[in-house]
């Protein structure tokens, strides 16, 4: 929770005047930081959402970058796993191009089937149980992680390529940059969703602009000796055939390891269905438009480069080199263009910018991913919350923090840039092709089972099925070719994960279990009838609790309070607070939806006072910080009953560690530090938890 002079500030009734009647001006951290994240947002402004919301180009931007942007990695690897049987180039291109269209189609049919977003982690819970989704959702959050380092690492090797024939750029500088560049996107992304994709619209703009260049001309301006080249990859091909050593046979092992290590290529597409939440109505809609976008482009760009690498014999890397093969054949087209320096600085320039628009994809459907997981309690609750600009804060800064750390520590271990990137696009398409195959297995599942008569069941069953056996190849011969070079890293820590979610949500099944049993016979206890509802008098003193929801945990507080001071209140207020998580800002109508489902919550503890012969009323306030919007209210129901003490219910343990802070959020010491400093008296009431 923050406690911080900014909380204070924002929420004041009226802001503070300074003797000679100006208004005060904000302390300096607040300023600046408003400064660099933007100021709070209101959430009464119904068109908020609108605003926040992506139309399908902006979501292209936003999230189809992250798959656009493996052209710059994805099809060198794939292209360099070919050796010298270079002429399998053009097989390469046309079953990436077709992988690339089942993959996105089945996720298209996939956000048929859940328009409401959460991507594999939803459809593996929703049809193969939960624990199958938390295997996916955890393989989803550390494949964002990922997305972020992997992009910022290759954004920082295209910037040294576009820069060091201009300036003094060693590679040694690239792995700083590559840290600074990842701050700066925090930063951007504390800001918000929309602001952080309209700043970058342009860069992806150019970028389409300067590659359709580079593969147009890389094509068309091969096509007069399109002849000889044809013949010598069919004489190259016809003594592969007839060597005992390859046959036809090992050219096609080559061509689909190939193809498998290529998988990076693929990376991004589950962006789109994971981030529904962002999308501007109707959802479905612009979504299937934004991944139609997303695979026309992701086809043509990495087919493209493929042939291209073919048609202008560009080498892959030399050992040791951080120059890229997109780089190199920029440079080889640059020589036949007008001003073709121009073109080529910015053909790399807006690639590495490019990669910078594709971390944002880690940046938005990360945070996402970590509180889908939240909601359902295989996360610290926390993660869900949303800031008082309506990002998952807490999301993004782990995700920075995670992506910084997972860059530093593969770099220790690596001879140079180029091997840092090479192990973090094995990582990244392991736990990309996890997801995916879960995924795919599941809808195979999902129309097995739905009547034959079903419309579109033969058919989705087998666009379903080529997907599975695609994802599931890639991913088998993945984690085979590179379990030595960064896969057990990836399957480490995401087994970790699983098991540290498994351990979360059974600490919250358990306690709550408990809570229920120690109060469950509360509820039930017999009442006389409701009498006439009276508003407490403020002359009077007046007992204000805090509950968050309706049970045996809330009935329990308001009981302790006439148990500790009997016979001395005379009036009940029930207050509570309607936090706007990650889960209820959902559409225009979520914050009105959220305040009538907390106000009539209260009127069952109103209709409790009453039975119970106290006068007493309700309070409802809603905000994205539960602290700091209670804190605002109890002040105001303070002035309106001067005679009034603030009672909360707090879970004890017997044995309370760090963890046990971690895990429940401290919203009662934190609330009653701030009232005590504000001159209101706040008491905590135990709820044990044996």
């Amino acid at each position: 929770m923050r406690h911080d002079d900014e909380e204070r500030e924002r929420l004041s009734p009226a802001p503070e005047e300074r003797p000679d009647g100006a208004e005060a001006r904000p302390p300096l951290r607040v300023r600046l930081r408003h400064l660099l994240i933007g100021p709070p947002r209101s959430l009464r402004d119904r068109s908020l959402f609108a605003h926040l919301s992506l139309v399908p180009l902006l979501a292209w931007v936003g999230l189809g970058a992250d798959g656009l942007s493996s052209s710059a990695y994805g099809p060198q690897l794939a292209f360099q796993a070919l050796g010298r049987h270079t002429y399998l180039a053009v097989g390469l291109a046309l079953l990436t191009a077709f992988t690339v269209f089942v993959i996105s189609t089945a996720y298209s049919r996939i956000i048929e089937k859940f328009p409401h977003g959460g991507g594999g982690y939803v459809v593996a819970t929703k049809i193969l149980g939960p624990h199958f989704g938390l295997v996916s959702g955890c393989a989803l959050l550390v494949d964002y992680v990922l997305t972020v380092t992997v992009s910022v690492a290759t954004a920082g090797i295209a910037l040294q390529n576009a820069l060091v024939p201009y300036v003094h750029f060693p590679e040694s500088w690239i792995l700083p940059v590559d840290v600074l560049l990842i701050v700066l996107l925090t930063l951007l992304n504390l800001r918000g969703v929309r602001e952080s994709i309209v700043v970058l619209a342009p860069i992806f703009l150019l970028f389409i602009l300067t590659h359709l260049v580079l593969i147009g001309v890389g094509v068309f301006g091969k096509l007069d000796g399109i002849g000889a080249t044809v013949g010598r990859l069919a004489e190259e091909c016809r003594l592969d055939a007839v060597d005992p050593a390859v046959g036809w046979l090992g050219m096609g092992a080559l061509l689909l390891r190939a193809f498998a290590l290529g998988g990076g290529t693929y990376t991004g597409i589950e962006a789109v269905s994971s981030s529904m939440a962002i999308l501007r109505e109707p959802r479905a809609k612009t979504a299937k438009a934004t991944m139609g976008y997303m695979a026309a482009s992701l086809a043509f760009m990495a087919a493209g480069l493929i042939v291209c690498y073919l048609l202008w014999s560009v080498e892959p890397p030399a050992a040791g080199g951080t120059e890229t093969m997109n780089s190199r054949l920029a440079r080889h087209v640059a020589d036949v263009l007008p001003a073709g320096g121009v073109f080529c600085f910015l053909t790399i320039i807006t690639e590495a910018a490019l990669l910078l628009v594709a971390a944002q994809a880690g940046f938005l459907a990360g945070p996402r991913t970590l509180a889908n997981l939240a909601i359902d309690s295989w996360v610290p609750r926390r993660f869900a919350a949303l800031s008082e600009r309506l990002t998952t804060q807490n999301g993004v800064t782990l995700m920075s923090a995670a992506s910084l750390g997972l860059l530093l520590f593969v770099a220790s271990d690596a001879t140079n840039m180029h091997d840092v990137l090479e192990r973090l696009v094995v990582m990244y398409s392991i736990n990309v092709f996890i997801t995916f195959s879960l995924s795919m297995v599941a809808m195979v599942l999902y129309w097995w089972n739905v009547p034959r008569e079903r419309p579109q069941r033969r058919r989705r069953i087998t666009l379903f099925a080529t997907g599975a056996v695609l994802c599931i190849f890639v991913l088998v011969v993945t984690v085979k070719e590179g379990f030595s070079n960064g896969a057990w890293v990836t399957l480490f820590v995401t087994g970790g994960l699983v098991g540290a979610c498994i351990l979360v949500r059974r600490h919250y099944v358990t306690v709550a279990a408990k809570l229920s049993s120690l109060y469950a016979d509360l509820a039930d206890l017999p009442l006389p009838e409701r009498r006439e509802t009276r508003e407490p008098d403020p002359a009077l003193p007046t007992a204000v609790v805090l509950v968050s929801s309706y049970g045996g945990l809330g009935i329990h507080t308001v009981y302790n309070v006439f148990r500790a001071f009997p016979d001395h209140f005379k009036g009940l207020v029930f207050m509570s607070i309607g936090v706007i998580d990650s889960g209820a800002f959902k559409g225009e109508n979520a914050v009105q939806g959220l305040e009538r489902r907390t106000g009539q919550m209260l009127k069952q503890y109103v209709e409790l006072g009453q039975r119970l012969g106290v006068p007493s009323a309700q309070r409802v306030a809603i905000g994205t910080d539960a602290v700091a919007t209670a804190e605002e209210l109890c002040h105001a129901v303070a002035k309106q009953y001067p005679r009034s003490t603030f009672f909360a219910g707090k879970v004890i343990f017997k044995e309370e560690g760090a963890l046990q802070r971690f895990l429940h959020n401290e919203t009662a010491v934190a609330l009653q530090k701030r009232l005590h400093f504000g001159g209101l008296t706040l008491v905590i009431l135990p709820a044990r938890v044996l």
